[in-house]
């Protein structure tokens, strides 16, 4: 920030949280009165309207009006497949929110006007705000310093300076385009978290909203939609919050309408209603929850084991064995990779000897497994990646991009076997499937049917 003089003010974290939590007690006071005149104006329309309807008339459940007072939180009836199944059905709305992106609007009316007015339903009004705000790419933007704070690119300047939120900046355009949207307070699995860390302290508090759209509250979380930390390795001390340099733009459609029980694996709500689920769970519970990332849902994976947890234990041996199964239609392009380190340190090899000899990749059927061997007793952090590619970009010889999906701690409590490495080859998965996968090769011989075994002798 800068004084009236030009000198630049430098706040401190306190100072940037009281700013933020005023900006978001005055928001939530506009976004109220905006909220009560939008529903003023409806209800004066509604009643206009009904002067032309036919005696015995009424509205069919596609035509319920919405809400005037938000309701209580409860499970959405509908899964997000089942109210969109693919980002593209949104094409032209995702134009509009691009197109007025290039431009910069002097108030949250002109905005809003230019975002919604050509929508035709709640999802619709809701869909362009987000894709807005995710369009904006506050690493690339210059900000007059002389821009008032209750104007969108005045939040936008303080998102990018700390003092305001993503979550306030799409609650108050929710409230100009008449959508009920809360703030939602609790932990997240963000930057720099590991697996079978406690939520003791507040180094992993954040924020998110949810929206009232398609008859349900559903989540948003415009900052996880718009950018991802990099390179965050380290769990931040305690006191302190996770690092917000190193912020990479770019766009995932998982955290709109985000299903209540996929987004439960990454944020737990300090009031449990706001889970949205069934059956919510408790932080111990959460805390529990294998370390997913969105990926892992954009390929449709699942854990085919109940006793899959965050922290997975050995036995006497020193292994452990990870499970996770595919969907039939992604079996022939997913290609999966892992690595393994020690837990508390970079370090990545034993006596010499790369700590990836002791994990064993495989593939049958649908389920990849990886088996864990641990050389010594001690932890050791997990990290499994994976990607979809084609036969033809395989055979290209370019290195494979592989995203992590999913980390697990692997504790070694105890030791009564030595453990000896796997050969000294190429990492990955073992055995010919993924070739069979990727090309469709089918073996003509030592065919081995579900449930049955196959005898080799040498």
């Amino acid at each position: 920030m800068r004084s009236r003089t030009g000198a630049k003010i430098y706040l401190s974290a306190p100072d940037a949280a009281w700013i933020r939590a005023a900006t978001a007690a005055l928001v939530e006071k506009q976004s109220r009165e905006m909220l009560e005149l939008i529903n003023e104006k409806r209800s004066e329309y509604m009643m206009a309207e009904s002067l032309y309807l036919d005696e015995g008339d009424g509205y069919t459940q596609d035509a319920l009006p919405y809400p005037s007072q938000a309701p209580i939180p409860a499970p959405p009836a509908l899964s997000k497949f089942e109210v969109y199944s693919d980002p593209i059905e949104f094409a032209d709305i995702d134009q509009i929110a691009i197109s007025v992106a290039q431009e910069d609007q002097k108030t949250f009316t002109d905005l809003v006007r230019q975002l919604v007015g050509r929508c035709t339903s709640d999802i619709e009004k809701a869909r362009t705000i987000f894709r807005w705000i995710t369009v904006k790419n506050l690493n690339t933007m210059q900000f007059d310093d002389n821009l008032r704070g209750d104007t969108p690119m005045g939040l936008l300047r303080g998102i990018k300076h700390g003092t305001e939120s993503y979550h306030v900046l799409f609650k108050r355009l929710c409230s100009y385009a008449g959508l009920h949207c809360v703030v939602i307070k609790g932990y997240s699995k963000s930057a720099g978290y590991q697996p079978g860390v406690r939520f003791e302290d507040n180094r992993f508090r954040n924020s998110w909203n949810a929206v009232y759209v398609a008859g349900a509250w559903r989540f948003v979380q415009c900052n996880w939609g718009a950018r991802h930390l990099v390179n965050a390795k380290e769990v931040p001390k305690a006191g302190a919050k996770g690092k917000s340099d190193s912020l990479r733009y770019e766009y995932d459609d998982h955290y709109f309408l985000t299903d209540p029980r996929e987004f439960i694996y990454e944020f737990f709500p300090l009031q449990s209603d706001w889970q949205l689920l069934k059956n919510p769970i408790t932080l111990q519970d959460f805390e529990e929850l294998p370390f997913v990332r969105s990926l892992f849902f954009r390929y449709g994976l699942y854990f085919p084991d109940s006793h899959t947890k965050a922290v997975m234990y050995t036995d006497a041996t020193g292994a452990s064995t990870v499970r996770i199964a595919m969907p039939s239609h992604m079996q022939s392009s997913l290609i999966f990779h892992y690595n393994l380190k020690f837990y508390d340190s970079d370090g990545d090899s034993f006596d010499g000897v790369s700590l990836k000899r002791f994990v064993m990749q495989s593939v049958v059927s649908n389920i990849v497994a990886f088996r864990v061997h641990a050389p010594c007793s001690g932890a050791f952090l997990l990290d499994i990646f994976a990607n979809a590619v084609t036969p033809k970009e395989y055979l290209t010889g370019e290195p494979m991009k592989f995203k992590s999906v999913c980390k697990f701690k692997i504790a070694c409590e105890e030791l009564q076997t030595v453990m000896v490495p796997l050969p000294d080859c190429a990492s990955g998965e073992w055995g010919p499937t993924k070739a069979t996968r990727l090309f469709g090769l089918v073996p003509i011989t030592h065919q081995v049917d579900q449930g049955s075994n196959l005898n080799q002798l040498f």
